[in-house]
């Protein structure tokens, strides 16, 4: 696992979820925010309404394997650990190598596992952490900025590491995603959360049992 060496200062106890000053969390947000505008959504974090809503989404009982695209300064990260099962594990895929960094050393829980890499690699991350398959993966990722071809690659890869039933949650500023998601998944969802700035969507993607499966 690839990351920039930082000196560990206070860490969170495990799933808590209160290590690091808001400031600080700002700070880092927004220089990254400056140097990468485009692998990032918006300059303001995400709403502690969205946040909820997001994860109310979530069977947490039954959820053992739960992958996040992009989690930046952790601001879905903390409140996953604070829901996930004491067996579950959480995936943390991020291709800045500043946030992997920073939330390797701000976050101390054995259930977080932080690696740097595309999200279109997603199985074989799932693979190195003794997994093989997601029951959720959630992504904050901006699909409208990304490279061509590469949303595409992300949301089918995503499909086929989800479980069936499995969803894939995602949270944007624009539909542009769905061009990725209705070709390869049979059931996804749109609603919009105006108690975040700018108002966001929030997209529900499931992986349908495939027919073999269901017969």
């Amino acid at each position: 696992m690839a990351s920039i060496p930082l000196k560990k200062t206070k860490k969170a106890k495990a799933g808590k979820g209160k290590s690091g000053s808001f400031l600080s969390q700002w700070g880092m947000f927004f220089r990254q925010f400056i140097k990468h505008p485009g692998m990032i959504g918006s300059v303001i974090p995400s709403s502690a309404t969205l946040v909820d809503r997001m994860l109310d989404q979530v069977d947490w009982r039954n959820t053992r394997l739960f992958v996040e695209f992009g989690p930046g300064v952790g601001t879905f990260t903390r409140p996953i650990l604070d829901r996930l099962p004491a067996d579950g594990m959480l995936l943390a895929i991020d291709l800045n190598l500043d946030f992997v960094a920073y939330l390797e050393a701000e976050i101390d829980d054995p259930r977080l596992r932080v690696v740097h890499g595309s999200a279109a690699d997603v199985r074989r991350f799932i693979k190195e952490a003794g997994h093989y398959q997601a029951d959720y993966v959630l992504s904050g990722i901006p699909f409208s900025t990304l490279p061509d071809g590469v949303g595409a690659a992300i949301c089918a890869e995503t499909r086929r590491a989800l479980r069936p039933g499995g969803a894939f949650l995602i949270y944007q500023y624009s539909r542009y995603v769905l061009r990725f998601l209705n070709p390869v998944f049979g059931d996804v969802s749109d609603a919009l959360e105006w108690r975040n700035i700018p108002p966001c969507r929030m997209i529900r993607a499931v992986r349908e049992e495939d027919m073999a499966q269901a017969a």
